[in-house]
């Protein structure tokens, strides 16, 4: 089992989506006229901020998981035969959670013995 990433590029990845969503909050160029002129708007422009870099950080943070990546696929949860393998193929598929869309990378395995597929990976 291991992760999918390390964590320094894990942490590369979060500062650099933290800082775009912060330069348009807040613009480094001081001759930049900040935007709002509400306390309702400066809300929207954190809400907006935490949009942007919530499902950045939940998906490295589970890409950081030591049982993102399987190398077996262990036993079939349905039968508990272990004839099964993993797949090649690596999905990625989208989903939802409170603070918006978000892709987790998924493995796949096949049981030979059932034929019944599984997601061995804990992401």
């Amino acid at each position: 089992m291991s992760a999918l990433r390390t964590r320094q590029q894990a942490r590369e990845r979060v500062k650099q989506v933290f800082s775009a969503a912060l330069d348009r909050v807040i613009p480094v160029e001081e001759s930049t006229a900040l935007k709002g002129a509400t306390f309702l708007d400066f809300e929207d422009q954190v809400e907006e901020l935490v949009r942007a870099v919530a499902p950045t950080l939940l998906e490295e943070r589970a890409a950081l998981e030591p049982n993102a990546a399987v190398e077996v696929a262990g036993r079939c949860p349905h039968c508990g035969s272990r004839r099964v393998y993993l797949r090649q193929e690596v999905t990625q598929p989208e989903v939802c959670s409170r603070h918006g869309k978000l892709v987790l990378q998924k493995q796949h395995g096949r049981c030979r013995a059932c034929g019944k597929s599984f997601s061995p990976s804990g992401s």
